[in-house]
């Protein structure tokens, strides 16, 4: 058979499950299809010869799509709200009633939730509990880890079922964890790093910031809390995309944002993020008081 002949029916049929998870992730019929034709573009510009899922693939590449432009809606402060049409999502690669009891599922008030989430957040629910893609597979697609990609998707499954209507009861815990590992950074306090520092704790820079810091990715509590002895005194406590963190600041100008990972009253994972794109990209807020 001829590739392209080939191409098109294998598009063709995956482009229900795609144009679902589109719709689901950007709320609007029009802009799922467009998400999906940009991802046709795409595929028939690439050479899948070493795709060996080409279904998996289809779906990364309509998921970043949808990414950018929930980005981009966002910065325009544009928020696209229809009202759903079952028929026109249902997606027939399913249990024909598990796909019926999802379309029940996809009415006006979860988009309206939904719509209330960042970006890499609805992203990273709807593609694990509604198309159960696992965690490691959604990382590299909203550019997260896999734990930072596992926070965000719990956070939004706590906005979607209601939960996050009273404060967040962890947020002071975490924050004072935060805000511990902080001084103890800017103090040279080794001991009160390593307090608050899991065991197995892992640091991941970015190219750009590891550049800038001039140390790579680590692993282990000792050396992380050598490695950030007496650094810091520029950083302010944030939250970042949902979560805690530090950003450094230059002549007002965002250099750094630091991800805090917190798990069972200790810092698992910390993600230092330099590259200039992906810092246009994060929501963060400076905690100021």
């Amino acid at each position: 058979m001829d590739e392209k002949k080939w191409l098109a029916d294998e598009f063709e049929a995956n482009r229900a499950h795609l144009r679902a998870a589109a719709y689901r992730m950007l709320g609007s019929r029009s802009e799922a299809d467009d998400a999906v034709q940009e991802a046709w573009l795409r595929l028939s510009r690439t050479d899948t010869t070493d795709v060996g899922n080409l279904g998996g693939w289809l779906t990364t590449v309509v998921a970043r799509i949808c990414l950018d432009m929930l980005r981009a809606r966002k910065t325009r402060r544009e928020e696209p709200l229809e009202l759903p049409t079952h028929a026109g999502i249902a997606d027939p690669a399913r249990d024909p009633e598990r796909e019926a009891a999802f379309a029940d599922s996809v009415g006006l008030a979860l988009l309206v939730v939904l719509q209330t989430l960042a970006p890499v957040e609805r992203v990273a629910f709807v593609l694990h509990d509604m198309f159960d893609l696992p965690f490691d597979e959604i990382a590299p697609i909203i550019g997260r880890s896999s734990a930072a990609t596992r926070q965000l998707a719990s956070r939004a499954r706590r906005r979607v079922r209601g939960l996050d209507e009273a404060p967040d009861v962890d947020f002071g815990r975490k924050r004072t964890i935060a805000e511990a590992f902080l001084t103890a950074s800017r103090n040279g306090d080794l001991e009160g790093l390593i307090a608050v520092l899991a065991p197995d704790v892992i640091f991941r820079p970015d190219a750009t910031a590891a550049r800038f810091g001039t140390i790579g990715e680590m692993r282990g509590a000792a050396q992380v809390a050598e490695a950030f002895k007496g650094r810091a005194q520029a950083a302010e406590i944030a939250v970042v995309d949902g979560g805690l963190g530090f950003v450094v600041q230059i002549a007002g100008q965002l250099r750094v944002v630091v991800a805090l990972t917190i798990a069972e009253g200790r810092i698992a994972a910390i993600d230092a993020i330099a590259d200039p794109d992906h810092l246009e990209q994060l929501d963060y807020s400076i905690l100021r008081d």
